[in-house]
């Protein structure tokens, strides 16, 4: 491009370039910041900015090459640009951008350009921090412990990249954590893909996922240590892998910033090999470890170390920070930190490279430590220990793997160490698949457009055959029970398939048989035979990483291709995909015809080598065909169902065993250790025994029917036979497997023994129900208790849960020990209620209201059985709020029909703190409800009570002394002193009565007399006040206003011109508009029709101006009269002027005889 001149406003669009490509971001710093830039252009010099765009300082440069940069974009020779984050001492950092600085720069520029950003950012920032003191001491210090304190050498540095450098002050130890110091910020497409849900389990997972890929990467020599540890409060995740610091290629902030992580790009390479396909590249969405770490806790920090760096470097993530910080600025910033090793770290990691994971502040509940043993076992077992080198037929350990210090190596426990124990010997049957599927267009002949999908997988077919007339599925089911992992799995339903992917267990992948695994259109006793032995047949999946997993990985994506294919290996292709499928065993290749034949094949070879046939019996046995209750025949040591597969069942009373008849009736010891005794031998009386099929059929079960003692007869088993038809009912019966005879664990016993052991049954017959105390909880880590022996606040906080037990007859509470014993504990299967009821002096049903009723069956905690442990923490909002008397009833049927109860008592009082003061008449609390009260007149009843914070009414201790006022917002109508107090009967209301309400200031708040009823304490603070409405008293008096003629020169005729009549209570107060008043007159008239009935004004007065005429003659009387009530209240009398004739002159001796008077 040529160069020219440019003009202003080219000039301008220049700037504003810049400001967009990193050079000049941020705002203008003045006018003469333009023109400082353009000479500085002019002159040929760069200048330095901060990372908010501001001038830090300059350095000569090619002002043509910047230029041509902006405008063009595609200089080959472009400016160098260095990037720093400098650690401050106080806890903050800023960053740098330097474009083409040259070979070096003086120390004391660089730190001015680093006080001017920080001075920035103390002006924006809220809070305060330490000072920093900017004198000569200052210095720079890299990753690598060198000291920069003359100049900075830019070769030192790799252009483009980020580097880390600390300042040093003086001014006292620098911090370990720097604020905001990694950012954390995901691509926005990565948020609509997180996962659903979480569990404690799959999050865990997900953290030990990227550790064992760290690992796994480990040069020849160097440990391979993956290590949980599992406190109350906490977990860490320590791995001894590559580690990372804080350079661009190994940043720490990869590990917290969803989708950066590097192991998703290395899913090819885990495509193909040899199986189990040990290459853990897990990942597949790169949020594992942050999403997993905050779902896990609220807080985490990661620290990690790679060989070559000296230093730790620490990653902050706080789950509240960056919701809000993402909410704010849709920004994520994390605190890091920069630190020495500690000794356990290098100890661990003797090479000197690791990761540690703690998570803080746990949300979930936690497994118990066993358990979690056990299933990071099953999950990552080829890891832990793998048996697949056939040619050195030795286990390897791939991965040192611990748990709370325990290497998973050394136990022997969990669902696949169990599975592997209860398998035949083999062979196997074993199958090769490989998948090929071409996506995009199909019409399409360019080969960018189609793209070819792979993925292999290797299934392993594994016999459990039935032993001892037993399952061995069962046993797996049983021994799983018996460690404490209970499933809801029985034979039928048992998991036919277990998947694994990269050698990692996708637990939710449980599936059935696979198609060609279930043999179809099979007849006759060959073909029963077939399918009773097919179910006896396991498959063991391992896939690479051609297979997709959901995004918690615990399962096959349900919708992929490659799962549908898998699902449904053995049934025909639909033939709707491009796909190729290709089956090897040993080498070979088989189509489905040989498949589905040489599987036949190996099952009944298994059968033949494995399987034990059953047992003949001494008498004609009874045929019962498609026996009752077929799914739960029988009824092992942990209560699961033993599950007949055969439609026909012989029960015999009479079978040889070992030499001798054993017949129903007979008295039996079932020695400890035998299948359903797991624990305590066990007596009982032979009733049945039950041979699985026709006589003669292969691989059929055989049971002793047994009676335990203690165990009535009517609840025995069954046998009837009616018509021919035959039917059976086990009822309350246990089965055990016949070959517990050969075993020597069955062994027959005498009348002593069995009289004995019927005393003994009698003493730890149920007797009565206890409530486990504190001491006794603690054993079984649960806190509290109720609180029985006094009475406890409103509030009070009962425990999470209550723990009763049933108590034998041998239990005596003076003579036992303090801790729990198992043999003073009832172990039978019954089932429990609780009710609780509440009951408030004199309210509700006479026996309490129901809070709430809850009914369990006994649980096993830390090893104790038969406790049934009531969950009080779903209900905490009912308890123990309202005051009264908590019952708490419990009860349970025996076995034996009796009915054992308890009942317990918690009194609660209100609380002490007064929350609020209610004011009550006869009718209950006002509220808002207006009190009524005239002058002059008693209030009959109010009563006032203080509440809790529940609305409990506390009692009062003594009486208070209060005082009543009438008043309204700004006036104080009255102070009422004339009344009578009392505290109720129940000490829970101060009663008021007989209230006499005097006032002379109502004319205040006429016409609406709107006021305010309130009651003081004796220090004049109210303590609840109430609307109420301050009338007069009735007329007790009135005032007269009129004209000066009534008085002087009232004459028939006259009509009075004012004459006004304010009527008055006994207070002073005019009396409401409104009220009828009759006015008696005499000598008067009214000059309406309303009559003498006269109703007081709004003004309070009755106005009789103009409207009274004087009818009384000359010098008579007029006379006013009020009166209410029977008593007059106002009497005025008037006179009329008198009329007379005067001689005024002497009269004239004649008179005209017209004249007259």
């Amino acid at each position: 491009m040529a160069m020219r001149r440019f003009g202003e406003e080219e000039r301008l669009l220049l700037f504003e370039m810049e400001s967009k490509v990193g050079i000049g971001m941020g705002e203008r710093l003045g006018p003469g910041f333009m023109s400082e830039r353009e000479r500085s252009l002019s002159r040929g010099r760069a200048w330095i900015y901060d990372g908010e765009g501001k001038v830090m300082a300059t350095k000569r440069s090619s002002c043509k090459r910047a230029l041509v940069e902006f405008l063009d974009g595609n200089d080959e020779d472009a400016d160098k640009v260095y990037r720093f984050q400098i650690l401050l001492p106080n806890g903050a950092n800023t960053r740098l951008t330097l474009h083409d600085p040259g070979e070096e720069m003086f120390i004391h520029e660089f730190v001015h350009a680093i006080r001017v950003e920080v001075e920035k950012i103390e002006k924006s920032s809220q809070g305060s921090r330490r000072k920093i003191m900017w004198n000569n001491d200052i210095y720079l210090e890299d990753m690598h412990e060198s000291k920069m304190k003359k100049k900075i050498c830019f070769s030192s540095f790799k252009p483009n990249k980020c580097h880390i450098l600390k300042l040093h002050d003086g001014g006292g130890p620098s911090v370990g954590t720097y604020n905001n110091m990694w950012d954390l910020t995901p691509d926005t497409d990565l948020l609509q893909e997180l996962p659903a849900e979480y569990t404690f389990e799959t999050a865990l997972a997900d953290l030990i996922d990227n550790s064992l890929q760290a690992v796994w990467s480990n040069s020849p020599g160097e440990r391979r240590l993956v290590s949980v540890t599992l406190e109350e409060r906490k977990v860490v995740i320590f791995d001894s892998g590559p580690g990372m610091d804080g350079s661009d290629e190994n940043s720490i902030t990869k590990w917290g910033k969803m989708g950066s992580s590097n192991h998703r790009s290395s899913r090819k390479i885990a495509i193909g090999g040899k199986a189990p396909y040990l290459t853990p590249f897990f990942g597949m969405f790169g949020y594992g470890g942050p999403i997993a770490s905050m779902h896990l806790g609220r807080h985490a920090i990661v620290s990690s170390k790679t060989k070559e760096s000296k230093k730790v470097y620490t990653l902050h993530l706080s789950r509240e920070a960056l919701m809000k910080r993402s909410a704010d600025k849709c920004i994520w910033r994390a605190d890091g930190g920069i630190r020495d090793p500690l000794d356990e770290e290098i100890q661990l990691s003797p090479h000197g490279s690791f990761t540690k994971v703690e998570i803080h502040n746990l949300k979930l509940r936690c497994m118990e430590t066993f358990k979690l043993r056990y299933w990071l076992k099953d999950v990552y077992f080829p890891y832990i220990q793998c048996d697949e080198h056939l040619t050195s037929k030795r286990t390897t350990m791939p991965i040192e793997f611990q748990v709370n210090h325990t290497d998973l190596a050394e136990i022997a426990s969990g669902e696949v160490a169990v599975t592997n124990l209860h398998s035949c010997n083999g062979p196997d049957f074993v199958l090769q698949l490989h998948l090929t599927i071409n996506e995009g267009d199909p019409t399409s002949t360019s080969s960018g457009s189609r793209s070819c999908r792979q993925a292999n997988a290797r299934l392993k077919c594994v016999y459990f055959p039935i032993v001892e007339g037993k399952e061995n599925i069962d046993r797996i089911l049983e021994k799983l029970q018996v460690d404490g992992f209970p499933t809801k799995e029985d034979f039928e339903k048992f998991s036919r398939v277990s998947i694994r992917r990269l050698g990692r267990l996708l637990p939710d992948a449980r599936w059935r048989a696979l198609p060609f695994m279930e043999p179809q259109n099979k007849k006759g006793e060959k073909g029963q035979l077939l399918r009773r032995c097919c179910h006896r047949v396991k498959c063991f999946i391992d896939t690479d990483a051609g297979f997709s997993p959901t995004p918690s990985k615990t399962d096959l994506a349900h919708h992929d291709f490659f799962t549908l294919v898998l699902r449904n290996i053995g049934s025909k292709p639909s033939g709707e995909e491009s796909a190729t499928i290709e089956i090897r065993k040993d080498g070979k290749p088989l189509n489905l015809l040989n498949l589905e034949k040489e599987f036949h094949d190996w099952v009944f070879q298994m059968h033949a080598l494995y399987d034990e046939e059953a047992e003949c019996g001494e008498d004609e046995p009874v045929l019962v065909f498609c026996p009752s209750r077929k799914n739960k025949l029988g009824i092992s040591a942990d209560g699961n169902g033993i599950k007949y597969h055969q439609s026909v069942v012989r029960v015999h009373k009479v079978i040889r065993r070992k030499g001798r008849l054993w017949e129903s009736g007979q008295k039996v010891k079932i020695i400890k250790g035998a299948v359903g005794c797991s624990k305590n031998n066990l007596y009982a009386t032979l009733e049945y025994f039950l041979l699985e099929g026709f006589q003669g059929d292969a691989g059929g079960e055989a049971h002793l029917v047994c009676r335990l003692v203690g165990c009535p007869d009517e609840k025995g088993c069954l046998l009837v036979v009616n018509d021919g038809y035959a039917s059976l009912n086990i009822r309350d019966s246990r089965l055990f497997p016949i070959s517990e005879i050969d075993n020597g664990k069955i062994q027959p016993i005498d009348g002593v023994a069995w009289n004995y052991q019927l005393e003994k049954k009698q003493e730890k017959a149920p007797s009565w129900i206890d409530i486990l105390t504190s001491e006794h909880c603690s054993q079984l880590n649960i806190k509290g208790e109720l609180p029985l022996d006094i009475p406890v606040e409103a509030g009070y906080d009962p425990p999470d849960e209550i723990v009763a037990v049933i108590r034998p007859s041998c239990y005596n509470t003076s003579t036992s020990s303090k801790g729990l014993d198992q043999k003073f504990i009832v172990k039978d299967d019954l089932e429990m209620s609780m009710e609780v009821r509440l009951v408030c002096g004199g309210k509700g049903s006479p026996g309490g209201d129901l809070v709430f009723a809850q009914r369990i069956k006994p649980s096993l905690r830390n090893g104790f059985h038969g406790l049934y442990i009531f969950p009080l923490r779903p209900r905490k909002a009912k308890l123990f709020c309202k005051s009264g008397v908590y019952i708490f009833s419990f009860s349970v049927v025996c076995k034996d029909s009796s009915c054992k109860k308890r009942e317990l008592s918690v009194a609660v009082k209100p609380a002490s703190s007064i929350v609020e003061w209610k004011l009550y008449d006869k009718g209950g609390p006002l509220g808002d409800k207006s009190v009524p009260i005239r002058v002059g007149s008693h209030v009959s009843y109010l009563s006032v009570t203080c509440l809790d914070q529940f609305m409990n009414s506390i009692p009062f201790s003594s009486l208070p002394i209060v005082k009543i006022k009438v008043s309204t917002k700004d006036f104080l109508l009255a102070n009422i002193d004339k009344m009578k107090i009392a505290v109720s009967s129940n000490q829970l209301f101060v009663e008021i009565t007989d209230m006499l309400f005097e006032s002379s200031k109502l004319d205040v708040i006429r016409p609406c007399y709107e006021a305010a009823l309130g009651v003081y304490s004796l220090e004049d603070v109210l303590i609840v006040e109430v609307p109420c409405r301050a009338m007069p008293g009735p007329p007790s008096s009135i005032k007269m206003q009129c004209s000066s003629e009534v008085e002087k020169h009232l004459s028939p005729g006259t009509v009075i011109k004012e004459f006004v009549l304010e009527v008055l209570d006994a207070c002073g107060n005019h009396i409401e508009e409104g009220v009828e008043i009759p006015v008696q007159v005499d000598g008067l008239c009214f000059q309406d029709y309303l009559g003498s009935i006269r109703k007081v004004s709004d003004q309070g007065n009755i106005n009789l101006s103009g409207l009274l005429k004087v009818t009384a003659g000359y010098g008579s009387r007029v006379h006013v009269l009020v009166s209410v009530g029977g008593k007059v209240i106002f009497e005025k009398m008037f006179r009329v002027m008198k009329r007379e004739l005067r001689v005024i002159s002497k009269m004239r001796r004649y008179m005209a005889i017209t004249i007259h008077l």
